[in-house]
């Protein structure tokens, strides 16, 4: 019997990689295993999966073939461990080269595949107002239904709080809503802005619990659909509005305190500044902020990588907690207090991850094959970076300084 087409591709990945806790599967039924029985198993179902990766070498090549289906593993958790994890050995440049032209010959002569339909190419200055709107859309609008499939209730997208002993998501959400109204030392009557509102949680929370007025602000128009009906069905119409409109267009305002909720995170560190300023100038002296954001603590990082900016958080870029600081400092803010929840985060993506994998039916018929597979990894890479200690996520409260 004629060995396989596929047979010179082992044989190099076996060369490179001596030593491999991953088995590969090829679409003929060829196997290279992997150092462990029980190590995850990349099942390559058609040569489309390796033009992937010949067309984009590393994580890219990697996630657009599973993202497209052409590549499937047998444990989505495990294999993600080792696509962020694992250091494989030195290649020299002969090596890489035999890998290629291996991976050339089993694939067959064929064009390339085309990136999967959910990737995004932001367009416009990075970090402008028009491409700001495009990459939010891009992530926030799946569907409102398809985030209620795995959110709580209130529908809050951010770290709940379960180191105050809550038991529950939901218990956990509404602690974090009433941590930040504390902090924020919330007085009834008082205006309130909502940057980055979402779906309405916090807004909805302060004004029916405080006895506060509040705009929330969101780029995302589905959002903003939706938030407004949840005010006007707990009768708050009066006290919360929801306007679609950018953090920078809000020069004349004048609020008692701001609560940006998960929204630092696109802001771009080239941008960090004029956000802080921003917030500083609709602030009324001795006015109080509350910035709830993802910090990376890795000295390592080197910006989010190319699959999480065209499937993810396009533009997102989280930068240490000592650039927030040091951005609401030259903004005219005094630093009061600051508390991490890096394990609650951690926790919160573990509830998110299981409602949603209970729900996945649900979840493809709302998002399609593409974008559910997109998010079943985001949420566990999410949560990877948590438990590693690679991010964090922090509240800082701030003063805004009366300087004469």
């Amino acid at each position: 019997m004629p060995a396989p087409r596929t047979a010179p591709l082992r044989h190099e990945v076996e060369r490179a990689l001596p030593s491999r806790p991953f088995a590969i599967e090829l679409w003929d039924g060829t196997r290279v295993p992997a150092e462990n029985a029980d190590a995850p198993t990349f099942a390559l179902r058609s040569p489309r999966a390796l033009g992937h990766i010949i067309r984009a070498p590393g994580q890219l090549g990697i996630g657009r073939a599973y993202v497209a289906g052409d590549l499937e593993v047998s444990d989505l958790d495990a294999a993600l461990r080792v696509v962020l994890d694992w250091e494989p050995p030195p290649l020299s440049a002969a090596a890489r080269a035999r890998l290629a032209l291996a991976a050339v010959a089993a694939s067959g002569p064929r064009r390339l595949p085309r990136p999967p339909a959910t990737e995004l190419h932001a367009q416009g200055e990075r970090h402008s107002r028009a491409r700001d709107a495009q990459v939010v859309r891009h992530h926030y609008e799946v569907s409102n239904d398809f985030f209620a499939l795995f959110l709580d209730a209130s529908m809050t997208y951010s770290c709940a709080v379960f180191s105050r002993g809550a038991k529950t998501l939901e218990d956990a959400q509404e602690a974090k809503l009433e941590l930040i109204c504390t902090k924020l030392a919330l007085r009834e009557g008082e205006r309130v802005l909502d940057v980055g509102c979402g779906w309405g949680s916090f807004a909805l929370h302060a004004a029916s619990r405080h006895g506060v007025r509040v705009v929330g602000i969101t780029l995302a128009p589905a959002q903003a659909e939706l938030a407004r009906r949840r005010v006007a069905e707990a009768g708050l119409a009066d006290q919360v509005e929801i306007r679609v409109v950018d953090y920078r267009e809000l020069a004349g305002e004048r609020f008692d305190a701001v609560a940006s909720i998960g929204m630092v995170e696109h802001v771009g560190e080239e941008r960090l500044d004029e956000y802080a300023r921003c917030l500083s100038d609709v602030l009324v002296p001795g006015g109080r902020l509350l910035n709830h954001g993802i910090a990376r603590l890795s000295p390592d990082y080197d910006g989010p990588g190319e699959f999480s900016d065209r499937y993810l958080f396009p533009d997102g870029d989280p930068v240490p907690l000592s650039r927030v600081v040091v951005a609401l400092e030259r903004a005219g803010f005094q630093t009061d207090h600051v508390e991490g929840f890096r394990e609650d985060y951690a926790e919160t993506l573990r509830h998110w991850i299981e409602r949603l994998d209970d729900r996945l039916d649900d979840a493809r018929r709302l998002a399609g094959d593409e974008r559910l597979r997109v998010w079943r990894l985001y949420l566990r890479a999410a949560r990877h970076g948590f438990v590693t200690a690679f991010t964090s996520i922090y509240q800082v409260r701030a003063t805004r300084i009366n300087r004469p």
